[in-house]
Parts: structure tokens; C-alpha cells; sequence
């Protein structure tokens, strides 16, 4: 489904000497390569600043590679127009993204309707995509996102992304902005629509708890670079570096943390209980 192929990404951090054009240049991806399979979640994981967003913009062409060739559904992006391109791809923006002065169902309908859709045809999408993503279409249609909660608010930026049908989702931290309980419904509701609907994701997040719940496969990146890839499993049992090591024994510490807290508690009780029944 996407092909990215010794893919760079380089800035300009300055002036050059004497008032040239360039000064010293910066890598935000440098020399990435990376395959998605159709029906495959991955998710790229990292710290800010690592390129894991930047890499996301590249596949539909917000940002535009230094170097290398990014290929989806068989088409090099470099030959597609890059509106047409953007059509054809769900995107789920980080901070969501809604048009405030529209309503949740022109939010929707948006793309749909730059793709000439009958009305009939976009209102029947709008409807059964709000239903999915658990917002009854009668209610929730009308409103504007500032009627919404945050949650309802991301919902609603789910089923955008997917309104023109597309197989291909990427998603730049869809869940940061929501609280705990809000995330874990929505992160259940993904993977029930990524089977329902046999979509292909290409996720974003710097949570590694997420990373591991979601993906099939992670891809580990620093500085610009991918430092491992692989399936959680075996990312846990053969890190290839210190900084996957460190990464992945971050949930295993807060579980442990947990586990102690929740005996810990059960022990206290257990014994005022004894105590009192004395």
C-alpha cells in the first residue's frame, strides 16, 4: 500500500557564508525506507522532534521530499497531482482540525462533495459514518464543533478522514487531546473499523502504550532515522538499541508500578479486615 524508498527530508537552519541562500542544512528524515502492506497498522514512535510527522506529511505531500520516492497504491506520489493525491487519502490531523463554522455534516461531507458526490450519496455516507464512530447521525449532524466535546469533537475527524472511501488512513497523534477514558474508546472503535472496513493505517504517537495496542508493527525512529521495526513482540525481546530498550521498558515499569499499587491496596484491606473481625 505505501512504498518509502531512502526517503530525505532536509531544512536550511541559517545563512550561508557571505549571504548565500543556504547555510548549514538539518535532516527531519534522513535516508528513511519503509514498506506498509495493505491491512497493516503501523505506527511510528518517537520522541518530538524525531520525524515521525513529517514523514506522514511526505506520503500525501504536504511536505514535499529533499529526496528519495514515496510510492502509493502503485503510483509514485512525485506523478500524481498532489490535490488529487490528498483525495484519495484519509488524514486525521493532530488538534483535529475541524472547520468551526461548518456543521459536522458538511465536516464530513467535505471531501465527498469536492469529489462531485450527489447529495443522496453524501448524505447517506455522512449518516452511516457518524453512526460508526458511536454519533447517532440524527443528534450530532447539525451541530458545530464548538457544541462538541473533544472526543466528539475527534470522532467526528475519524469519520472525515474516511468519508471519500479511502483504504489508506494516516493519523498524527488522532488521540492527545482527549482524556484516558475518551482515548480507549476511541483506540477500540480504530481497531473494530480497521477490520470492518480492511483499512491500512499509518499512525503517528510518541505514547508507547498506544504504539503497542494498535500496530501490527511499530517503527522506532530518532533523530530522522527508523532504528528498529518490527512486531511488539519482538521489539520486548530483541531491542536493537539501548533507545528501543529504554522505550519499551517504560510500559512494563508503569504496569509493575501498577501491579504493586493494586496488591498493595488489596493487602491494607484485607488486613483491616482481619483486624476488625478480631
Amino acid at each position: 500500500m505505501i512504498s518509502i524508498r531512502e526517503v530525505s527530508k532536509k531544512y536550511s537552519v541559517g545563512p550561508g557564508p557571505n549571504g548565500a541562500d543556504e547555510g548549514e542544512i538539518a535532516f527531519a528524515v534522513e535516508d528513511l525506507s519503509l514498506e506498509v502492506a495493505a491491512g497493516e497498522t503501523v505506527v511510528l514512535l518517537g520522541a518530538s522532534g524525531c520525524g515521525k510527522t513529517t514523514t506522514l506529511k511526505m506520503i500525501n505531500r504536504l511536505v514535499t521530499p529533499s529526496a528519495g520516492e514515496i510510492v502509493v497504491e502503485g503510483r509514485n506520489t512525485r506523478d500524481v497531482d498532489p490535490v488529487e493525491l490528498r483525495r484519495g487519502i484519509g488524514y486525521v490531523f493532530q488538534g483535529i482540525g475541524l472547520f468551526p463554522h461548518w456543521s459536522v455534516a458538511e465536516n464530513v461531507a467535505a471531501t465527498p462533495r469536492l469529489l462531485g458526490w450527489d447529495e443522496d450519496r453524501i448524505r447517506a455516507r455522512v449518516n452511516e459514518l457518524l453512526d460508526r464512530v458511536g454519533l447517532d447521525a440524527a443528534g450530532y449532524r447539525d451541530r458545530r464543533p464548538s457544541e462538541l466535546s473533544g472526543g466528539q469533537q475527534q470522532r467526528v475527524g475519524v469519520a472525515r478522514a474516511l468519508a471519500a472511501e479511502s483504504k489508506l488512513l494516516l493519523m498524527d497523534e488522532p488521540f492527545g487531546a482527549v482524556d484516558p477514558v475518551t482515548r480507549d474508546g476511541l483506540q477500540r472503535e480504530l481497531i473494530a473499523m480497521r477490520e470492518q472496513l480492511d483499512l491500512t493505517i499509518l499512525l503517528v504517537t510518541h505514547d508507547v502504550t498506544e504504539a503497542l495496542l494498535l500496530a501490527d508493527r511499530i517503527a522506532v525512529m530518532d533523530r530522522g532515522r527508523i532504528l528498529q521495526i518490527d512486531q511488539p513482540s519482538q521489539l520486548f525481546s530483541d531491542p536493537a538499541s539501548e533507545l528501543v530498550e529504554r522505550l519499551l521498558d517504560m510500559p512494563r515499569r508503569q504496569s509493575a508500578r501498577v501491579q504493586d499499587l493494586i496488591h498493595g491496596t488489596v493487602a491494607e484491606k484485607t488486613s483491616g479486615n482481619v483486624g476488625g473481625d478480631e
